[in-house]
């Protein structure tokens, strides 16, 4: 192999593994991760979510603006918004945009019930909270932001014609320059066409295109979420598996009778886990 495509591929390894790889231990990550506050049930999903590598991987520092945007249950917050009290730091959560006349009483409801679970300043500090959604604002003030990060959401703005370039564009402005995207995302089947998520997957390069159209460029790919389990046609999409286990179709009554042993013994699903940058 000639010297120079040595140097270049020896390069393209480091790049991609140096964030994991030679960051120095995160003792108040690791605190904040190990904290008895932290639910049991999302304790139970670290072995497949890997919060430690995930977040390094991503780049998370002390005294960092972190942006999570739609955090469903809180899985992340519950670990960055101690971290962001520990270090100096500031956690945003981008969540249903209360500024929308449409918006559901439902997700009113859903939005004070998260604040309030993260109202203990003893435990949480002080999270801060931002609307989110198709017609919402900004998230923060232009570049204010070190990382943005959204976990297995992207296939919801794909099934929406314009939405998915709506909310990374958004991303996008609220960074600050050399500002990191982190995307985890359910991982289709590379050899699908698909661009959208109806089952909840997506492919690796329809993220990307949608990242680099709004501007960022590609920094590293991370394996630290692969699930070589995961076969990927399920009936009921990847909500087939844990920890949703559906056993009929969304908006149907649960199906006693369903066998869950062989997606129980998938797991959760296979995820790509990505880092953008915008750049400097």
């Amino acid at each position: 192999m000639p010297l120079r495509r040595q140097v270049l591929l020896l390069a393209a390894a480091f790049t991609l593994s140096a964030p994991a790889a030679f960051a120095a231990t995160d003792a108040a990550l690791k605190a904040a991760i190990a904290s008895p506050n932290r639910p049991a049930a999302d304790v139970a999903r670290d072995g497949a979510r890997h919060p430690y590598e995930s977040l390094i991987f991503w780049g998370l520092k002390p005294k960092q603006t972190v942006i999570e945007v739609s955090p469903g249950g809180g899985y992340w917050t519950a670990i960055l918004a101690p971290y962001a009290k520990a270090t100096g730091g500031t956690y945003v959560a981008g969540v249903a945009d209360l500024a929308n006349p449409k918006l559901s009483e439902g997700a009113r409801k859903g939005r004070a019930d998260f604040e309030a679970r993260y109202a203990d300043e003893a435990k949480y500090g002080n999270p801060q909270f931002a609307n989110f959604g198709p017609v919402s604002g900004p998230l923060g003030a232009p570049g204010s932001a070190d990382i943005v990060l959204t976990a297995r959401n992207v296939h919801n703005w794909t099934v929406q014609p314009g939405v998915a370039d709506k909310v990374f564009a958004d991303f996008f402005a609220v960074l600050k320059p050399g500002g990191v995207l982190a995307i985890e995302e359910h991982r289709a089947d590379p050899r699908s066409e698909k661009a959208a998520g109806a089952d909840g997957y997506l492919n690796t390069a329809t993220v990307i295109a949608i990242a680099e159209k709004a501007g960022f460029k590609l920094d590293a790919q991370s394996e630290i979420n692969a699930n070589p389990k995961d076969t990927k046609d399920h009936p009921f999409g990847v909500w087939t598996l844990p920890p949703v286990k559906r056993t009929a179709p969304g908006g149907q009554p649960a199906d006693p009778n369903f066998d869950r042993s062989k997606y129980d013994a998938i797991g959760e699903s296979d995820r790509m886990t990505l880092r953008f940058r915008k750049p400097a």
